[in-house]
């Protein structure tokens, strides 16, 4: 929580300058700053910054900052703001900005998997079939994990309120969904890795979805590294910098994983508050593909999907969101 109200502070601060009439981040090539969440999905951003790997990959003396986040809205707007220059966010977030006009690319995969649906012990939930009157919660409308699950559910029959169906959807930051539960307040939640781990271990709720089974599961990039075209055209130096740091973390992240693990943990206690015990990140880690292919034709499903559903309102074409010329 502490981090989080930094946060926004920093992007008050930022605001301030900007209005000012200072540079943003992108136009200061001796800087760059690295958004990303405490989710597992985004440990490359966890290790890039452990092992400083974004500093050996960039220009000599260019300032390394990280800015954490909640959820996808919040990272978003620090892009357009010009508050983070590129980072690691949900492939749902990144397209519903670039259907409204955002100046958003997407660079590079982060990591697949991690998407998994628990029921909460005593809700009475032991299959799909129970969900229709349930209250679900996802951590944000049209991110990433409440797309794979309304569509999944959709091919099951079941639809949300949202689009006159019968589960009820709210929206919450992950690592509160133990409390939620604890209260009863949530039957269902579509949890990104560790926090579905957390409720089993520590509620003893049940895993309903698996994320190979849940839709995208494994085919579509959980997180996805993104930036802005504008970076792109006034410096590809360092954003192929960006992408070399994230592809080391990654071949770290495979190689070094019980380090890997041992990063997380602290970085996630020192982002949420939480010091996650090691058992905990094991079971999570199963879950998990860190990768950095980057498909457009996963992407474009996906947004299909999202139209589908209703979160986006014109049919998306994504032919230029994309751009994976850094990784080749």
């Amino acid at each position: 929580m502490k981090r989080f109200i930094s946060l926004i502070v920093l992007l008050t601060l930022a605001g301030t300058l900007a209005a000012c009439g200072s540079p943003d981040a992108s136009e200061d090539s001796s800087s760059v700053t690295i958004g990303y969440f405490p989710n597992l999905d985004h440990v490359p951003a966890m290790i890039a910054k452990d092992q400083k790997l974004y500093e050996k990959n960039l220009a000599d003396g260019t300032t390394v900052d990280y800015v954490t986040f909640a959820d996808g809205a919040d990272f978003m707007t620090a892009l357009k703001t010009g508050d983070i220059d590129a980072g690691l966010v949900g492939p749902g977030p990144a397209m519903n900005n670039y259907t409204n006009g955002a100046d958003v690319t997407m660079i590079a995969g982060g990591a697949s998997g991690g998407t998994v649906v628990m029921a909460r012990n005593g809700s009475g939930i032991d299959s799909v079939d129970d969900f229709a009157g349930k209250t679900f919660i996802t951590p944000r409308v049209g991110c990433t994990h409440d797309v794979q699950f309304e569509t999944f559910m959709k091919e099951q029959g079941i639809t949300s309120n949202r689009i006159g169906g019968e589960m009820l959807h709210q929206t919450g930051n992950p690592a509160q969904y133990e409390a939620l539960f604890a209260t009863e307040k949530v039957d269902v939640a579509v949890a990104p890795e560790p926090w579905a781990s957390v409720l089993k271990q520590n509620t003893g709720a049940k895993v309903i979805i698996e994320p190979d089974e849940i839709s995208f599961g494994t085919t579509l990039p959980a997180s996805v590294l993104v930036t802005s075209s504008k970076l792109i055209k006034e410096n590809p130096e360092m954003v192929e910098g960006i992408v070399n740091a994230h592809k080391e973390a990654t071949e770290f992240i495979t190689e070094n994983p019980d380090q890997a693990k041992e990063i997380t943990i602290d970085t996630i206690d020192d982002i949420t508050g939480q010091k996650l015990e090691a058992s905990i990140i094991d079971g999570a880690w199963e879950n998990m593909i860190f990768d950095t292919a980057l498909s457009s034709e996963e992407i474009q499903a996906f947004g299909d999907s999202s139209f589908d559903l209703k979160f986006l309102k014109e049919q998306p074409d994504f032919a230029l969101l994309t751009d994976t010329q850094f990784l080749e």
